[in-house]
């Protein structure tokens, strides 16, 4: 952490800063911070410093630095004391300030493979993280999460032995093979069987001690039933909330416990980016080929955001997913920490993915950034698209990572559709939002979803749209006498299609 020593005045002790008052010897709680410290992103220590009542710095002074740099290094070389040292001799130094020597010690976040820092010889009884600006002790579920982080493997790699095929949503899994097909045209894995497929993405693995193949974590995750999730990970729960009007609690919700849906990461994803996505308009614009794009820039960096708060999650972690929508705010929220740290995060250049083998998955379909970019990616996207940076904020006890992303500036007016006999002219229809900002916003949705996959059944649109059968097939008959949409086939196989040389704006 970078502070001006030479100004001290100018701080509060914070999450990122300790002070002690230590006029002659080491207090003993400078271990707990120390612990702390290490666990979470680091911070200062300063020894001849007192903080007061309006928790403002002043300056003390020690009777003897080298003697308590010496000391210092005694004890944080002892085992007996704490677990680890991972400070080198720059990090401790004296330093006159007001003509009185303090002494500062620099610690780092420690490396997720030496976590947790512990004081003593019990790592339950003596992990501390940092919140705010004091020192918790962490719990037994605290510890375990920060081991489960320490592996060398990633936890989404477990193989779950008494498992089998019968816990994936086969519909799910086809979706996303139908999704893999359309980026990868004739790839040898396309010719696999549905088993051998979910092998080869690592939704499958083998056992060593049997040889036998079961599902992994991942492959759970991103494809099992709700009900088959919970009891392996009986914390997981996905929450996604439109809160558009103040009088309403929320206008509209998702939720994987709620039995309608499979309640998995993959259509998860689906759900919250079609419902995101409506909410960024697409200007009316052309491609060098003369197709339409379809996109804008917010819309790459809705698809960074969802597949990080997923990828980045401690499903084994308290509280879930929740990802809310407001008028001038979209918020996405994880168990667990950054793994890197947030400061190397921010960064880029590194991928240390919690779940590497979901960000996998994900990635084969060209969704989310593997190679450490992503973040940087959204800050320069939401900068020019914007006006604003995200906010990234992560907590301890228990660990827990919002971004929040201020759309307070975008117009949100409505969607225009256009269309003449060349596909970018006169006829103009415009989709307005209702009073709760989502109800017309489904012709959206359901225009942009057949865009992408040429077509859909009813029973797709119900699925993403959470709305019942009944409404789903008002709003698709509809559209089709507006000229919007083409039905095909009969009652059961009947599908939807667009109206040739239509275009959404």
């Amino acid at each position: 952490m970078e502070i001006d020593i030479n100004n001290l005045t100018a701080y509060l002790e914070d999450h990122r800063i300790e002070a002690k008052t230590a006029k002659k010897q080491i207090p003993n709680s400078i271990w707990e911070t120390y612990s702390s410290f290490a666990n979470t992103e680091g911070g200062v220590i300063l020894l001849g410093v007192a903080e007061e009542n309006d928790h403002s710095l002043s300056v003390r002074g020690v009777e003897d630095s080298h003697k308590l740099i010496g000391d210092f290094w005694n004890m944080v070389n002892n085992r007996q004391k704490v677990s680890v040292n991972i400070l080198t001799n720059n990090m401790v130094y004296d330093q006159t300030i007001e003509g009185k020597q303090i002494v500062v010690i620099e610690v780092p976040r420690a490396d997720r493979t030496i976590r947790p820092v512990y004081i003593g010889q019990d790592p339950m009884r003596g992990t501390y993280v940092r919140y705010g600006e004091g020192d918790h002790l962490c719990n037994r579920d605290q510890v375990a999460a920060i081991y489960r982080d320490a592996a060398a493997s990633t936890t989404d790699t477990k193989v779950l032995k008494g498992l089998d095929m019968s816990v994936f949503d086969m519909n799910t899994v086809h979706d996303y093979r139908n999704y893999f097909n359309g980026k990868h045209s004739g790839h040898v894995w396309s010719k696999q069987d549905d088993e051998l497929f979910l092998r080869s993405i690592g939704a499958m693995g083998f056992d060593r001690e049997d040889g036998r193949v079961y599902p992994t974590v991942a492959g759970l995750l991103m494809f099992g039933h709700e009900y088959d999730i919970t009891r392996e990970m009986p914390d997981y729960f996905l929450d996604y909330r439109e809160q558009l009007d103040p009088k309403i609690r929320w206008t509209h919700r998702i939720v994987s416990s709620s039995g309608d849906w499979s309640g998995n990461l993959f259509d998860f994803f689906f759900h919250v980016y079609h419902r995101l996505r409506s909410a960024f308009p697409v200007p009316f614009q052309l491609s060098q080929d003369g197709s339409r794009e379809d996109e804008v820039p917010m819309h790459k960096a809705l698809r960074e955001m969802i597949v990080n708060t997923l990828a980045h999650s401690d499903y084994y972690g308290q509280k879930g997913i929740v990802i809310i929508r407001r008028p001038d705010s979209l918020s996405f929220a994880n168990p667990g920490d950054m793994r890197p740290g947030l400061k190397t995060a921010l960064s880029g250049g590194t991928s240390d993915a919690r779940n590497a083998t979901i960000m996998k998955m994900f990635g084969l379909l060209d969704f989310g950034e593997r190679a450490g970019s992503g973040i940087p990616d959204l800050f320069d996207i939401c900068n020019s698209e914007l006006g604003t940076q995200p906010d990234y904020n992560v907590i301890y006890a228990p660990a827990r990572t919002t971004l929040t992303i201020d759309i307070s500036k975008m117009a949100q007016t409505g969607r225009t559709i256009k269309a003449d006999d060349n596909g970018n002219a006169d006829d103009k229809r415009t989709i307005k939002a209702d009073d709760n900002g989502n109800a017309d916003d489904k012709r959206t949705i359901i225009v942009d979803y057949i865009h992408r996959n040429g077509e859909a059944k009813t029973e797709d649109l119900v699925k993403l749209l959470g709305s019942s059968t009944t409404r789903t097939k008002v709003l698709l008959y509809q559209m089709v006498d507006e000229g919007i949409l083409v039905s095909c086939g009969g009652n059961r196989n009947r599908t939807y299609k667009l109206k040739e040389q239509e275009v959404v704006k």
